[in-house]
């Protein structure tokens, strides 16, 4: 147990740069603290941290030995939550923003269901296509198709690859006729989502061949709905994921068209903030999320999906 507590000592006096900081916060008296780094230090038979009358720094050793004991002190601090989370009910408020959407399709449907299971914990969902900023937004977990973030201190999970469709309306197909060839979109109306990585280059392949159109929309959105609904008013051939359209084609109110050319997949990912404990609302949540897409999803949208 000392040995764990000198590497606490160590850790928080490197995180805080300061040995009398981190022993307030690890309420113990200075001369403690001074004692279990000096301890470490001589167990290890190694300088870890050098210091002044002025500042301290971390040595090489002590750079390598940081790395190292923060990833086992995060672990052994999520190990105990996830034992003790299984005793206590998550409470407060889980705000979670997605696309419209995925709110609509995935989120909606699944909270009676996890509300019942966790009755303490309201939810907030921010439907929007941007990606706002996790503290300012006071956001808990990002669904998002963006595989990094630009800031380290957010953790992103993949949930999924999906497939995406090109599909259009009976109408529309009857009036201008069905692409053969990629190349043939370059003559058609398209309804393009104007967030998607490059949206007027779209990469097909079949195969050992690629084809590469560049595309001038008749509309273009920021959100899927808004083409969908143009879609099934006749406005033109849609791109959008297969999860979004999946029952319009179900139904026959939408028909996919180049079926034997395959659109790049769309990853869908869960952001969230790293934390030395992370929330159990923040874990229940992902929990019941993947099980809910699992046993949801009609075959085919998603490719692996995370189990």
């Amino acid at each position: 147990m000392d040995r764990l507590l000198q590497l606490e000592v160590f850790s928080k006096t490197a995180e805080l740069g300061s040995l009398s900081r981190a022993a307030e916060t690890l309420r113990m008296s200075n001369a403690a603290a001074s004692r279990h780094l000096s301890a470490l230090e001589e167990r290890l038979a190694v300088r870890l941290i050098e210091r002044n009358t002025r500042r301290q720094w971390l040595t090489e050793a002590g750079q390598e030995l940081l790395q190292r004991c923060s990833t086992l002190l995060n672990e052994l601090a999520e190990a105990e939550d996830a034992v003790r989370d299984r005793a206590v009910s998550p409470k407060g408020t889980l705000c979670i923003t997605s696309s419209l959407s995925f709110a609509m399709i995935y989120l909606a449907p699944m909270l009676p269901a996890f509300r019942a299971l966790y009755p303490n914990l309201s939810v907030q969902i921010i439907a929007a296509n941007r990606y706002p900023d996790f503290i300012e937004a006071g956001i808990d977990v990002a669904i998002r198709t963006r595989e990094q973030e630009p800031d380290s201190n957010i953790i992103v999970r993949r949930i999924g690859q999906m497939r995406r469709v090109l599909a259009a309306a009976p109408s529309y197909l009857a009036s201008r006729g069905r692409p053969e060839h990629p190349a043939d979109l370059a003559r058609h109306d398209m309804l393009i989502y104007n967030l998607a990585n490059d949206p007027y280059s779209l990469r097909l392949s079949k195969g050992n061949a690629e084809q590469t159109v560049r595309i001038v929309p008749t509309l273009d959105s920021n959100d899927g709905q808004v083409i969908r609904g143009a879609a099934l008013g006749g406005l033109g051939i849609l791109i959008q994921p297969l999860y979004i359209v999946q029952n319009d084609i179900s139904a026959g109110k939408l028909v996919p068209v180049l079926t034997d050319w395959e659109l790049p997949l769309l990853t869908m990912n869960i952001a969230y903030q790293n934390r030395v404990r992370l929330p159990a609302k923040i874990r229940v949540f992902m929990d019941f999320l993947f099980d809910h897409i699992r046993k949801n999803s009609d075959p085919g949208i998603w490719i692996a999906p995370k189990e």
